[in-house]
Parts: structure tokens; C-alpha cells; sequence
């Protein structure tokens, strides 16, 4: 393989990523190799500690993360009869590299990307892969230095994500690019590369460094290498996880679909071809991301980059991949309804280098949008939302306007209801919003209103539209009218102004509809969107959006702000396997008799906001005195959230309502976390280093359930390079009592750290001090 010699030592630019020199075979390292990092990582440990959390990087060992390293790869060996030093009197240079690229081999397979019909390699970030090199002679680990360069966009930038230098180490990183070498053979090695979960997503330039004693090489760029990399919804670090495999084979895998139409008491189907991992379709779709200039840089950000596609999938504004149509007249393109999928439309578009394609209605544009968002890897759906309203002036009303004779006011009468609308749904954390916000994103790329100056819309929290809290981003307000906003009839008076004369609350809205779930079937998922038709929740929704639209006053009632509600939790009391005790306080500061309808819900939620399940709801019926303040008590029990529990126990309380007397609406929301319990860890007598030393652990399961596959990881720097020991079952309120041996490597306060993980608990970990003391 060609390539380039230079005559200065290659080094990592920005000294970002020091370079290390090992000897692959050997399994443990002196203490001075180390170097200041003390503890080494193994393959098997996984991101801890608030790092961690703000940075999450790769997918945990579930059992569906189908990560590479699961796949029995094994420790780094030789297999050949070189010496235990190679010969060095030669520039160390690529002669071959093989990215076991096959449709049907470990990578794609594992990667959930061989579907797509492609030869490249294509991955999802935040999971590990395999590569082979072979060079021009056998590679030494004491004197030679290999590094791996992955480059996107028009000008790389290390800062930016988007020129990644991947160094060889001994261990993989959760947090990071790095590589392992795996096997070595002659002069060829096999490598492990580990991707972080926020990776840029696109199609990088591949080339290997190496450095020697006698001089440098850099791989020429060959096409034919070039990786590219989506985002992973398998990967419990990424921000489009989803965690149901049932799910992901509809939302990501699923090529065809059903899309709705009609009226709401004729509803009718056709099925699109979405096509995503067509020939062609994974081009047109980086294509139509070069084509909206987002820089490269933002391009692992499924927010930004979602809001990106919605604008780019229409042609307004920016020459994008479908021209609208509504007024009949097809005879310069295609029509709306003679298109049955995605396909055509995307590779026409990237052939032409980026002529619009006409033409396309509100179907055509979530179908494209579906195949698009799916592609790249961010599960996603087409909905439909019947009597779907179009609000013009962002009043979140549907208004109409007569004259004095109930005549309509045609130049007034803006807003619309559409017979049908269609849509799309992405999955996917919101952490630029409050928690609870995550999970599904309503994206609109049909042309209707501008957004920030552009034609587009979303994404936009579901769960927001739901509760009408509309100054969330983005367009919730826009989504929110469509589907729960009521008809208000304005009628003119003498002079001139307008009064409300009627009001309609069930008009919009009436069937929010989808594809089922595996299956043909249609599921209606108008709950989502909204509560109840009528329902106090609903209308609470509607008041409490519409105060921040246009028309405030809509919904004006002259009602005195003098009942409180708080809700509150004992974080100390908290515990996982145990009740929970909710508190909730109202307070009547008016000199008047005060009485409400309180509605409350408690919801599982992902870390990242993302709400799993509601696992209990009540109302409260509170009657106040005047100046009384009442305490109401939930008792949230281990039955109600045992089998719905997600990582890190979070919860989500919800409480909404109305004053009788004045109409004021009270809603509160507060977030809450099941504490898990600690492990102890007891040293047995004195740490001196290179001494062993015995450490007990001791672990109590908190739930009336038995713990499966439990594991165990210890380490600490200068004490113990990270650890796996796999401790089996864990029965109901049993305690678990465990020994092992370290063997100290630095003097001075150390901590060991362990930490126990299962799929039925985590979060458990201890720590203990232990002080070290250099041999006499």
C-alpha cells in the first residue's frame, strides 16, 4: 500500500492524545509503565462516576449490545516464531488493511448495519470493531508507535471532533477513540477500536501513522477505506437509545410501513417503501446533509441535526429534496400521490446534484423524512393526525371571524383544518430540555409556517405538546394548535371589534394514528399527544399553552393566584426495594373557603429524561379553610415501580388541577430517585506495596427478587487495575459476602472502588481509603 514518508516524527497533533508504547503480549505491566494514570482499564469496565453520566461514551454489556469485544475476541497473543524483539532497521509501513468490512461478517453484523446494500464499512457509534493491518515487517511494541487518523468534512479539526487520532492502549476507555491490539501474527495485528456514543456521524477518511526509529509513514487515502458511522439506538450511551428490540425492528429496520389518510370517519392506508438501506439511499442521505452547510462538527447531535433535516427534506429556502404542491397541476413533475416510496426521490435528488424533485404533499414529505431519519440511524415513524389544524397567527386557537350578521370574514379567516396531516415521530433524550421532555419528537417537513426564519418544524416534545407547555423548543406551539387547539367563533360589533360568540373544543385532533408495532395494523396513539377530550388534564393542557400564544386573553378568568402546591420527598428515606412517601402540600393563603380536584401521576424515567411508563395515578379532592395548609401523603410501593425500575431509579411526579372557587390552575412537577444501597469494603490488615493484601466486600440485595448475573468491578489507581468477577445470582435480601486479593503498586492514600452490576439493580457501589506504605 502507497504511501508517504516523512523525515520528522509523526506525533499526535495538539499533543491531544499522548502516544503509548507497549508490548502487546505481555498481560501485565510493571508499575513504572503505567505512568500517572496508575490503574489500567480493562475491556470489560464501563463508565462511572459523573464523567460517566455527562459524558456518556459506549454501550453497556447488555444483551443486545451485540458489542464486538462480547464476541469471545481474545487477549492479545502471538502466533508467530519471530524473536521476542523484531528486527527495527526498517521504516515500519502499511502494506494492507483489511476493516472486515463483509455484509455478513462480525462487524456489520453486530453493528445492526448489514441490511444496508452497500461493500463499506458502515458502524454505529458508541460500540467497539475490528480491523486487521498487515505491515512490512513484524511490528515492535518497544520501539515502534502506531496510531489510526479518521477525517471528516473540508477542514479536520481535533477540537471539533472531526479529525480523530486514535492511539493504541493496553485497555479501552469508555470516554473515548482508542484501539487494543487483539492478535498478532508475523507482521500482521488485529485490532479493537472503540467509538465514543457522541461521535460525529458521517463518512470519515481512514489512514494509519507509524513511527519508528528509521523515520515516519502515513497511509494514502483510499476511498475504498472509508468508514462511516450513524447513530446507534442499541447503545444505551446515545441519545437516540431505544430500549425495546421489538421497537428498533420497526422503527430503524422496518423498510415499508403504512401511512394514513382520509377524513376521520373514513380513514383510509397506502404503504410506503421507505427503503433506508437501499443502494444509494445512505449517499443521498450525507448528501442532503452537505447540502444544508451544517457543519460537521454538530453532526452528532440528533437534535440540531433532526431540525436540519425537517428543513432540508422541502425545497423552500434551500433548493431541498422535494418540491410542495397543492394546487393540482403536476404536469412539471410528479404527482404527490403517484409516489409509493422514498427511494426514487432520493437517489433522482443526489444524481442531479441537488435538484428539487417535484412533487410532494404532506405524505410524501414524512415518508422521505422517515427513510432519512431511519438511514442515519434515529429511530423514527409517520403519524397522522385527522381534522389537523393549521393556526396562522400562533394564537394556538383555531379562530374564525363574522361580521355583525354572522357573515364569515373570508379576508380574516386564516387558520385552517386540514382533513388530514401527516407527520413524523423521532425517538430520542431532550437534555437542552427539563427532564421528562425526552422519547418522542414530532418533526414536520412539510413547507407551512417558518421556524428561526426557516421552513421547518420540530423537533418538538411530545410529552410538552401533551401538557401544553409550549414554550419548550421547538414549535411546540405550532404542533400543539394542530392537534388540541379549540374553534373559537369571533363575532364583530358595532365598532369593530370582536367578541367570543361560540367556542368548539372537540374539533381538532380527533385520531392521531401510526403504524402498529409489528404488525399491519394501525395503532392510535392520540393519548400521547393529548389527554382526554373534555378531561380537567386537557383542559388545564389547552388554558395553560394558550396563555403563550397570541391571544393570552382567550381563556382570561379574573382568578386570584392565592392556593399553592408543593411537592416534596425525603431523599434519606428513599430506597430502592422499599415505599415511598410523597408529600403533598397545598396552601390556602385567601380569607375564603378553597377547594380543588388535584390529578396525579408518577412516571419511571431514563436518566436523560426520558419517561418510560406512568406506574400510578389518582386525584385528590382538597377542601382548605381559609389560611389552612393540608398535607396529603402518597405512598408509592415496591409493587408499583418493581418491574418498570430503569437504570439509576428515577421517578417523575406530576400534579395538576384547578381551584373551584376562583379557576386558578395549580401544577407542580417534581423529580425524585430510589436510593440504591452501598457496597462495604473492609481491608484485612496492612497495605505495603508489592504485599498482597485481602479485601472483604459486602453487598445486602434490597429487593424481594432475585439478582441475576451479577457482577462485580474493583479497582483503584495504584492498588488494582480494574477488575471483573462475576458473582452469579444474588438471592432476595441475602447477603453476599466476598474476598479477593490485591496486590498495591503505589504508596500513599489510595481508594479501591467497587461497584456491582445487574439488570435488575444498578447504581450500587462503595469505596474505602487504603494507605499504602513502600517496602522496608
Amino acid at each position: 500500500m502507497a504511501g508517504t514518508r516523512t523525515s520528522e516524527p509523526l506525533h499526535s497533533e495538539l499533543g491531544r492524545w499522548p502516544t503509548e508504547r507497549f508490548r502487546a503480549d505481555v498481560e501485565t505491566t510493571p508499575a513504572a509503565a503505567r505512568g500517572s494514570q496508575g490503574g489500567l482499564k480493562t475491556q470489560e469496565s464501563r463508565s462511572g462516576g459523573w464523567m460517566g453520566t455527562v459524558f456518556p461514551c459506549v454501550c453497556t454489556n447488555s444483551a443486545d449490545s451485540h458489542d464486538v469485544t462480547d464476541y469471545n475476541v481474545p487477549p492479545a497473543t502471538r502466533t508467530d516464531d519471530a524473536p521476542e524483539v523484531p528486527p527495527s532497521d526498517q521504516i515500519l509501513s502499511v502494506k494492507a488493511v483489511d476493516l472486515l468490512k463483509s455484509r455478513s461478517g462480525i462487524n456489520r453484523q453486530s453493528h445492526h448495519t448489514d441490511e444496508f446494500e452497500y461493500d463499506d464499512l458502515i458502524l454505529r457509534r458508541g460500540q467497539s470493531f475490528l480491523l486487521e493491518i498487515e505491515f512490512s515487517r513484524p511490528f515492535n511494541p518497544d520501539t515502534d508507535t502506531v496510531q489510526l487518523e479518521l477525517q471528516i468534512g473540508p477542514l479536520p479539526q481535533v477540537s471539533k471532533g472531526t479529525h480523530v487520532i486514535i492511539p493504541l492502549a493496553r485497555e479501552l476507555e469508555d470516554n473515548q477513540w482508542e484501539a487494543k491490539i487483539v492478535h498478532r501474527a508475523g507482521s500482521r495485528v488485529k485490532l479493537s477500536v472503540r467509538s465514543p456514543a457522541t461521535a460525529v456521524i458521517g463518512r470519515y477518511k481512514f489512514a494509519v501513522t507509524t513511527h519508528s526509529s528509521r523515520g515516519d509513514f502515513k497511509m494514502e487515502h483510499d476511498p475504498k477505506n472509508d468508514i462511516t458511522f450513524l447513530f446507534n439506538p442499541w447503545c444505551e450511551s446515545d441519545t437516540v437509545f431505544m430500549e425495546d428490540e421489538e421497537l428498533l425492528k420497526e422503527y430503524i429496520l422496518n423498510e415499508t410501513g403504512k401511512i394514513y389518510y382520509g377524513t376521520e370517519k373514513q380513514i383510509a392506508a397506502r404503504t410506503w417503501n421507505f427503503g433506508q438501506f437501499d443502494a444509494g439511499i445512505l449517499d443521498a442521505c450525507l448528501f442532503v446533509l452537505d447540502r444544508s452547510q451544517m457543519p460537521h462538527s454538530g453532526r452528532g447531535n440528533p437534535v440540531n441535526l433532526v431540525r436540519v433535516i425537517s428543513a432540508l427534506v422541502n425545497s423552500v429556502d434551500d433548493r431541498g429534496v422535494v418540491v410542495g404542491c397543492w394546487s393540482g397541476d403536476y404536469s412539471q413533475g410528479t404527482a404527490p400521490t403517484a409516489w409509493s416510496g422514498s427511494v426514487d426521490i432520493l437517489t433522482r435528488y443526489h444524481r442531479s446534484g441537488g435538484t428539487p424533485v417535484p412533487f410532494g404533499q404532506c405524505w410524501v414529505f414524512s415518508g422521505v423524512t422517515t427513510t432519512v431519519l431511519r438511514c442515519l440511524g434515529i429511530p423514527a415513524r409517520c403519524v397522522t393526525n385527522f381534522s389537523s389544524a393549521h393556526d396562522s397567527d400562533v394564537s394556538l386557537t383555531m379562530d374564525l371571524y363574522f361580521d355583525e350578521h354572522m357573515r364569515p370574514l373570508t379576508h380574516l379567516n386564516q387558520d385552517s383544518v386540514w382533513n388530514y396531516h401527516v407527520w413524523n415521530d423521532c425517538w430520542m433524550a431532550r437534555p437542552d430540555l427539563p427532564p421528562g421532555m425526552g422519547g418522542w419528537q414530532a418533526v414536520d417537513a412539510t413547507p407551512q409556517e417558518t421556524s428561526q426564519g426557516v421552513t421547518c418544524c420540530g423537533p418538538a416534545s411530545v410529552q410538552a405538546i401533551r401538557d401544553g407547555l409550549v414554550y419548550h423548543n421547538h414549535d411546540t406551539r405550532f404542533i400543539f394548535a394542530e392537534v388540541n387547539s379549540d374553534k373559537i367563533y369571533w363575532q364583530r360589533r358595532a365598532d369593530g371589534s370582536f367578541t367570543q360568540v361560540f367556542s368548539e373544543r372537540k374539533a381538532i385532533g380527533s385520531h392521531i394514528l401510526t403504524k402498529a408495532v409489528g404488525s399491519e395494523e394501525r395503532e392510535d396513539i392520540t393519548d400521547m399527544y393529548k389527554y382526554p377530550e373534555g378531561s380537567k388534564e386537557e383542559r388545564i393542557a389547552v388554558e395553560t399553552a394558550c396563555r403563550y400564544g397570541s391571544k393570552p386573553n382567550v381563556y382570561l378568568n379574573r382568578q386570584a393566584g392565592d392556593v399553592s402546591v408543593e411537592v416534596s420527598t425525603d431523599g434519606a428515606g428513599l430506597h430502592v426495594g422499599s415505599s415511598a412517601s410523597i408529600l403533598i402540600v397545598v396552601a390556602n393563603r385567601s380569607q375564603s373557603a378553597r377547594s380543588a380536584v388535584l390529578h396525579g401521576q408518577i412516571a419511571v424515567m431514563y436518566y436523560t429524561g426520558v419517561v418510560k411508563a406512568t406506574i400510578k395515578k389518582d386525584s385528590i379532592n382538597v377542601q382548605l379553610m381559609p389560611g389552612e395548609v393540608r398535607t396529603v401523603q402518597w405512598v408509592l410501593t415496591y409493587s408499583d415501580y418493581q418491574d418498570q425500575l430503569v437504570d439509576q431509579a428515577a421517578l417523575v411526579m406530576t400534579v395538576a388541577g384547578r381551584v373551584s372557587q376562583t379557576g386558578q390552575v395549580l401544577a407542580t412537577q417534581h423529580v425524585f430517585r430510589l436510593q440504591t444501597p452501598d457496597l462495604q469494603i473492609q481491608p484485612e490488615g496492612s497495605a505495603v506495596v508489592g504485599k498482597q493484601l485481602r479485601v472483604k466486600i459486602i453487598f445486602t440485595n434490597p429487593l424481594s427478587k432475585t439478582l441475576n448475573c451479577a457482577v462485580i468491578s474493583l479497582e483503584g489507581a495504584g492498588l488494582q487495575t480494574p477488575k471483573r468477577i462475576n458473582i452469579g445470582d444474588v438471592a432476595r435480601h441475602s447477603t453476599l459476602t466476598l474476598t479477593e486479593t490485591i496486590v498495591p503498586f503505589k504508596s500513599g492514600r489510595r481508594k479501591l472502588i467497587a461497584n456491582l452490576h445487574c439488570r435488575q439493580l444498578t447504581q450500587v457501589h462503595g469505596v474505602a481509603e487504603v494507605t499504602v506504605r513502600d517496602q522496608l
